[in-house]
């Protein structure tokens, strides 16, 4: 294939430069297989029932099992692995879930390619969209800037094309290619999947697709995981801590009772019981559960695309996000603000000389490139073309910095119309060095106010056989200055932000004093402007303008660097490195290939609204999560210091371990409610995130409460309804115990949700039903067959009006704590 021509290769696919047919494109696609890489593999149920042991809290479950197995405490093994078991089925379904909701989603954002295919092979080509996958040997691709190139291809047409090929070759710089016939060794005519296309455009036809590439070959798809956010960070660090905790609980306990009680390893299911009630086995399905149903309403709702479900975390964690200028604030067209004569009064003349010059520089130049310019100077100027007839004309050249149309003006005479930028301009005409000086100074005071300059002169000459491609001796007509057209929605999306805590960073190539305007005419503060380079351009300041894409990169790392969790919104080539840098890439779908290949978000327009409602999606998720962690850390905390005192203050065990492990199936249980809820207003008002050390302070504030009210239980328990002889009735005591734990865990659902009031006057949610659910488990388990198989027992009436005694109290206790742990935090 090296060394083959064009004609060989295009006989031997049996395709042409016209492409395919419909039905060649479908045969071939049946026969060969999508060109997708053979790593992408959904993991199986077993696999992914095994994966999820890997999870710390699980794993310790399992060896918690096995030790109670390995000492013959059966009834205790058995609960735990059945606990293990649950829990890596559950989360498996969920993954199972997620992976297909985003496979779903992914179809609408998947790469696509421009092939020229065909209804009938005497139909014309038609350039079309096709998804990736559907592309097949033979098939004809056109390849602009900023493309990843989607199978290997062999050019047939190829104009200034330079490709990154890095992922195949490990070259650091852009690769020039050429659709020659190639020599021997020569692979300057071929482009590879994996590379992309840094500038210039090509036709090219597919010659090989999924596992038949090089890169296939060459390489394992990478894992686009990178390190996780903010929040998974604390997640874990939380989750290590407890960990080592639980492991401490069993030989502590074993200690204390031989001791002190005299007890050996008969206290050992105990133990074990106790450290498995540490232990929030649920985590992993709740932050699946919350992720993925998060990811799907924004996709059903907003059209926002969540590649990588932790990116919601991090989105619903980000404090800072960076947006360039063009296309996010403004829109990616300039329009024309005034036309000024020399004296710098309005005339409205200037602008219709402009408008002519763009108008047959337009029509008459070769290979005419469009300009943002002209187009605003055509709308602002209505028709023009019908005034003049065109004669020649030299496009904008970025190195004279000037466009040059000629018109037929009077008989025998010709109109010259230069347009570009000022000092150009200027030193192309017959103006005294005062007079010079004084239009430069009227040019840079609009340029500073923010606004684009744009020179006009004209000239009048005898008509000639050609038209001068540099003139001298213009005569200067005026300026006109443009101004970026604002995005419809950037201001109140901007207010929407900055109320959730959101601060916006505008990283730009623009002028400093263009990107301030844009930001003071959508109400945003600019303070003051940085230029890229200048010290601190990554701290205080909100607009960092002549951004290198190396400086977007740098700000955003430093940003990082500092504590923040930041959001980058990038739409092109030079926006791929801080895509990966920061927290969460975020890309519109109408973005390059490669920049919307790397980012975690995907928009369906670019749109700050849109990425307002993603924000508030993910601190709904992790509020969530967040809740589930605080209420099930606290109340498992209280009930471990409880039955640790017990233990060693009552002449028997305060729970049996198949008590213990019943009452923390039943609170796991309910506590899945908490990936259905809906935080309150307050929780979405910040960044969500937990902070390790403030986090563990709740944790055991709270948990030191919970253990007070069940000691308060003991202590009743033993003295106030039949004295110290109630001690010798254990299964009362068991029973007691058993629905007090259950009632204040209730309560503690219903008082320690994030960001939401116990009452609020709303129908009960989720959370509260299954708080009520809890609460008759907890009074109705007892006296039932099976909790007498369990060892427990009926109560006595009058066990019942203590047990709404104490956890009424602790409902006061604990809303009195949580409202003064909320003024302290605040301060």
């Amino acid at each position: 294939m090296a060394s083959e021509t064009t004609l060989g290769v295009l006989r031997r696919l049996e395709s042409g430069p016209r492409g395919l047919t419909d039905t060649e494109a479908a045969s071939r696609l049946a026969a060969g297989g999508e060109n997708t890489l053979p790593e992408a593999r959904t993991p199986t149920w077993p696999r992914r029932c095994v994966r999820a042991l890997r999870d710390p809290f699980t794993a310790v479950l399992l060896c918690l099992g096995l030790v109670s197995a390995a000492v013959a405490s059966w009834g205790t093994a058995v609960v735990i692995l059945a606990l293990v078991a649950v829990s890596c089925v559950l989360r498996a379904g969920g993954e199972h879930a997620a992976d297909r909701s985003l496979a779903a989603l992914r179809e609408l954002v998947a790469g696509t390619a421009t092939v020229l295919r065909r209804a009938d092979a005497q139909d014309p080509p038609e350039p079309r969209e096709v998804p990736v996958a559907e592309l097949v040997p033979g098939d004809v691709l056109r390849l602009g800037p900023g493309d990843l190139v989607p199978a290997d291809v062999r050019l047939l047409r190829a104009r200034g094309l330079t490709v990154h090929q890095g992922a195949i070759t490990g070259e650091s710089a852009p690769v020039g290619k050429t659709a020659a016939d190639p020599g021997a060794a020569d692979e300057s005519h071929l482009c590879f999947q994996g590379s992309t296309v840094a500038s210039g455009s090509a036709t090219a036809v597919v010659v090989a697709t999924g596992a038949a590439t090089r890169f296939a070959a060459a390489h394992r798809v990478p894992d686009a995981r990178r390190e996780g956010g903010a929040f998974d960070r604390s997640v874990h660090g939380i989750s290590w801590v407890l960990i080592r905790f639980m492991l401490l609980t069993p030989p502590l306990v074993l200690m204390a009772n031989a001791t002190l009680r005299d007890r050996g390893l008969e206290t050992l299911p105990f133990a074990v019981a106790v450290a498995v009630g540490l232990t929030p086995e649920m985590l992993p399905v709740i932050v699946t559960t919350c992720l993925a149903r998060g990811a799907a309403s924004l996709a059903r709702t907003q059209g926002v695309i969540v590649k990588r479900l932790p990116a919601l975390h991090d989105l619903g964690a980000v404090d800072v996000l960076c947006v360039d200028k063009t296309g996010t604030l403004t829109q990616d067209r300039p329009v024309v603000e005034r036309s000024l004569d020399p004296a710098g009064r309005d005339d409205p003349e200037v602008l219709r000389r402009a408008a002519v010059g763009a108008w047959w520089t337009l029509q008459l130049a070769e290979l005419p490139t469009p300009d943002a310019l002209d187009e605003a100077l055509l709308e602002a100027a209505g028709p023009v073309g019908e005034e003049y007839d065109g004669v020649d004309a030299v496009p904008f050249d970025p190195v004279r910095r000037i466009a040059t149309a000629v018109v037929r003006g009077e008989l025998g005479r010709h109109t010259v119309v230069v347009t570009g930028a000022v000092e150009a301009v200027l030193e192309r005409c017959a103006t005294p060095p005062g007079e010079h000086d004084r239009l430069l100074s009227l040019a840079a005071r609009k340029a500073d106010a923010g606004l684009r300059v744009l020179a006009v002169a004209t000239a009048d000459r005898p008509a000639g056989p050609g038209a001068p491609t540099d003139p001298r001796g213009l005569d200067f007509q005026g300026l006109v200055t443009f101004r970026d057209a604002l995005a419809p929605t950037a201001a109140e999306a901007l207010r929407g932000l900055a109320d959730r805590g959101v601060t916006v960073k505008v990283l730009t190539g623009d002028h400093p004093a263009t990107a301030a305007r844009a930001c003071r005419e959508l109400g945003l503060d600019p303070g003051e402007v940085r230029t890229a380079g200048q010290p601190d351009d990554a701290g205080a300041a909100t607009v960092v303008a002549r951004c290198t894409p190396e400086d977007k990169a740098r700000v955003v790392a430093a940003l990082r660097a500092a504590g923040h969790t930041v959001g980058f919104l990038g739409d092109g080539v030079n926006d791929v490195a801080a895509l990966r840098t920061a927290d969460v890439g975020i890309a519109p779908r109408s973005a390059v290939g490669v920049a919307r290949d790397r980012a975690d978000v995907v928009l369906a327009e670019k749109d700050l609204t849109a990425i307002g409602h993603a924000i508030t999606s993910g601190r709904h998720a992790s509020s969530n999560i967040a809740s589930y962690l605080r209420v099930t850390l606290s109340s498992n905390l209280g009930n471990v210091v409880a039955m640790l005192a017990a233990g060693l203050l009552l002449p028997f065990l305060p729970m049996l371990p198949a008590q213990v492990l019943a009452q923390n199936l039943c609170f796991d249980a309910a506590q899945l409610a908490f990936a259905h809820d809906r935080p309150g207003a307050a929780a979405l008002r910040g960044p969500a995130g937990l902070r390790p050390r403030s986090f563990l302070r709740f944790v055991i504030a709270f948990g030191v409460l919970n253990a007070v009210a069940d000691l308060a239980t003991f202590a009743v328990l033993a003295l106030a309804l039949h004295g110290p002889d109630a001690l010798d009735d254990e299964a009362v005591f068991h029973s007691a115990w058993f629905t007090e734990n259950l009632l204040t865990q209730a309560v503690v659902m219903l008082l320690l949700r994030t960001g939401r009031p116990a009452g609020g006057g709303r129908a009960p949610g989720p959370v509260a039903l299954a708080a009520a659910g809890l609460a008759a488990v907890g009074l109705l388990l007892p006296p039932s067959p099976l909790g007498g198989a369990l060892g427990m027992t009926a109560l006595p009436p009058a066990y019942y009006l203590l047990l709404a005694l104490v956890p009424g109290l602790y409902a006061l206790a604990l809303a009195a704590a949580r409202a003064g742990y909320r003024h302290v935090s605040r301060r």
